[in-house]
């Protein structure tokens, strides 16, 4: 097989971003490859009613290139859809809807490989090369785009594993929904949006709200920074300010910004104080329980049900509750790519606290013997900030990569992006 020029591994957003934008270029050949049987985008939460937190204008290549035939209009041109979308009128598309789009993208790119793993990289002879199931790919530059795992506070990490008592990720609720339903009890930890979107499913469809509680670390139920200034921070031009920062001061500052995209779209809060006020009607209190402020220090299974310990983070006080299901909706970590680097992850050059060196241009920092570079998407927050996992930002960065491959300017991007000024100048 010939040498590709760029070959990857992950097919989630970013990189289906990245195969989409390549697909016009005629002298530039991808070759992507993903172990899943076909594209899917956090199944486990796809509930009805719920939306992108990002305007659909966000889509794959839009931003970049929005005479694209590979765009969300267009998408929904081909499926007919078109009219229905102008009277609906929305600027925030169903999750749901967005899979689909993604999906219908990945069916038309020969780029896109899916069922094959890639289990191993190495250099030899000037070029790159994947086992890719029975077979070798060349390649003289590489993408990896293996995207994030759910994470699980440390105390519930082994009753996870546990198949008497369910402890899961909010990425899975979907296939426990009806089982969490019927229960007596159940626990809510998280405080981000998917925990809202699940808390919300959870109390509209119970048939009693007793023993529904929801329980979070940050100090209350927030909104997500939303303001079309703060949203600035999403832009390129926030992006190079971030990355220059020393990285210190990027330390300090990324845990700060955590209303940027740890916080509740509004519009959730208020559907959720909304079914509470609707079930107070009458007289009386929806029996659930909210309480910020609060984090997991233990867990146990106790017969069939869970032995919960709680610490108030303000008040010092602790508590034990008992549950019959956990839903975690913690977040999501960046995966290591030593593994699938194997013996490459050697050569990369490491930041003060051992995490790769991110360029500006999303390329690892090799030696020079290293001819070709190796780019990484959604795996810098480190280096680029809070954008780096945020789905309008996924075309920009896609196209920089290809830019960077092709050596020239193959999609001009603006030199300015935001109307805020964020370092200060002379």
């Amino acid at each position: 097989m010939s040498p590709v020029d760029l070959a990857g591994a992950g097919i989630g957003p970013v990189n289906l971003s990245l195969a989409a934008l390549a697909e016009p270029v005629a002298d530039l050949t991808v070759a992507l490859y993903e172990r899943g049987p076909e594209f899917r985008w956090h199944p486990g939460l796809l509930l009805d009613g719920v939306t992108l937190q990002v305007p659909f204008l966000a889509d794959l290549v839009t931003l970049v290139d929005p005479t694209s035939a590979l765009s969300f209009l267009n998408y929904l041109r081909e499926e007919d859809r078109l009219f229905r979308f102008y009277f609906a009128e929305r600027f925030h598309v169903p999750r749901a809807e967005y899979d689909g789009y993604c999906r219908w993208v990945s069916r038309r790119l020969a780029s896109c490989v899916f069922g094959t793993e890639i289990t191993g990289i190495e250099w030899r002879d000037g070029l790159f090369r994947l086992r890719a199931a029975s077979e070798v790919v060349s390649a003289r530059n590489l993408v990896l785009g293996i995207g994030t795992e759910p994470r699980l506070p440390e105390p519930l990490r082994r009753l996870a594993h546990d198949p008497g008592v369910p402890v899961l990720h909010s990425a899975e609720y979907l296939s426990h929904r009806e089982r969490l339903l019927a229960l007596p009890a159940v626990t809510v930890v998280g405080s981000g949006q998917s925990g809202a979107e699940v808390f919300l499913d959870l109390l509209r469809h119970r048939k009693r709200p007793e023993g529904l509680r929801w329980v979070t670390r940050t100090v209350s139920f927030a909104p997500m920074e939303y303001s079309k200034l703060g949203l600035e921070q999403f832009t390129p031009d926030y992006t190079r300010y971030f990355h220059a920062l020393p990285e210190p001061e990027r330390d300090r500052l990324l845990p700060e910004q955590w209303q940027l995209y740890k916080g509740i779209d509004s519009g959730t809060i208020a559907e959720i104080h909304d079914e509470l006020y609707r079930r107070s009607v009458g007289g009386g209190w929806p029996g659930v329980t909210l309480t910020p402020g609060v984090e997991v220090v233990a867990a146990r299974r106790d017969g069939d049900r869970i032995a919960l310990g709680l610490r108030h983070r303000q008040q010092g006080s602790a508590a034990t509750w008992m549950t019959d299901a956990v839903v975690a909706a913690t977040g999501y970590a960046e995966r290591s790519l030593d593994a699938l680097l194997g013996p490459l992850a050697d050569l990369v050059a490491r930041d003060g606290s051992g995490r790769p060196v991110v360029e500006h241009d999303y390329r690892l920092r090799l030696p020079p013997e290293i001819g070709g570079a190796i780019f990484v998407q959604n795996a810098e927050s480190h280096t680029h900030g809070v954008g780096a996992p945020d789905l309008g930002l996924a075309a920009w960065r896609a196209a920089s990569i290809i830019n960077a491959v092709c050596g020239r300017t193959v999609y001009r991007l603006p030199s300015r992006t935001a109307f805020t000024r964020f370092g200060l100048e002379e």
